[in-house]
């Protein structure tokens, strides 16, 4: 109803005691846990402009929040949950009853949940993300190069970067996992030398809209064209947010062998 009838003043603006409240709960050593279920096609048929500038507002009003969160300041973590909107994208052919059911099994499989000791298997699983971060770390690398159907990526790697992923400790001494399931090792690309082209595999969920069919050109560390089969219009409203939105913020590396590659779901 907002994006239909709400007053256009507004999409500038986003809740400011929801984010100051987050902001101040951090900073006193609040932990975050995100449950997250979201409809991926929620705001698709709403005006992207609108969409974008709310997503803007929002962001600029969770940045002292965020901060807490990125710089590890307080212990979090996000986990999936399975909401009928998303089970009914996945498995649009059974009941909602089953579908919900089938995306619940396929979250906690994902999440390694689904054997007899779950923490001997997150255990085992953060020595092992653990273990590649160590090798990566300790060869220094100037850049990755990616190829593939419609992909052929050079990403040069910043100076001084540090590879991670898996369990962290955070600067309160608690050490999590923030994200679950989670199978990537991420490292900061530099900002000026990513050359090449890159097309996506899956799609992507984006605040409500599914964009689809990705495909991106950089020069310089700069995305200079981009495309999509569908959700073109948030994907380049994305692009423009800021000076920084078309440059790369992180690289991550993940197994093709990973629970969530090897379900075959999108």
């Amino acid at each position: 109803a907002r994006f239909r009838y709400g007053a256009d003043a507004g999409f500038d603006h986003a809740a400011g005691w929801l984010y100051e409240g987050m902001a101040k709960a951090f900073a006193n050593n609040a932990a975050r846990l995100a449950v997250r279920g979201e409809d991926p096609s929620l705001l698709s048929a709403q005006d992207p402009a609108k969409v974008a500038r709310a997503n803007k507002a929002n962001s600029i009003a969770y940045q002292p929040a965020l901060e807490k969160i990125t710089g590890f300041d307080i212990n979090w973590n996000i986990v999936a949950y399975p909401d009928l909107a998303w089970a009914r994208q996945v498995f649009p052919d059974d009941a909602d009853d089953v579908a919900v059911a089938k995306l619940a099994d396929a979250i906690f499989a994902a999440s390694r949940v689904d054997v007899d000791d779950p923490i001997g298997n997150w255990t085992a699983h953060n020595a092992a993300l653990r273990s590649r971060t160590e090798w990566l770390n300790g060869h220094n690398f100037h850049a990755l190069h990616f190829t593939g159907p419609g992909t052929d990526l050079t990403v040069g790697l910043a100076d001084g970067h540090e590879w991670m992923g898996g369990a962290s400790t955070a600067r309160n001494g608690i050490t999590c996992n923030p994200n679950i399931p989670t199978e990537e090792v991420f490292t900061t690309p530099h900002a000026r030398r990513v050359e090449g082209h890159v097309t996506s595999t899956k799609p992507l969920s984006y605040q409500g809209t599914l964009i689809d069919g990705i495909a991106v050109r950089f020069e310089a560390g700069r995305i200079v064209d981009a495309k999509a089969s569908r959700g073109e219009d948030v994907l380049k409203k994305v692009l423009d947010t800021d000076e920084g939105s078309r440059r790369l913020g992180e690289v991550a590396l993940v197994p093709h062998s990973s629970p969530i590659a090897a379900s075959g779901l999108l």
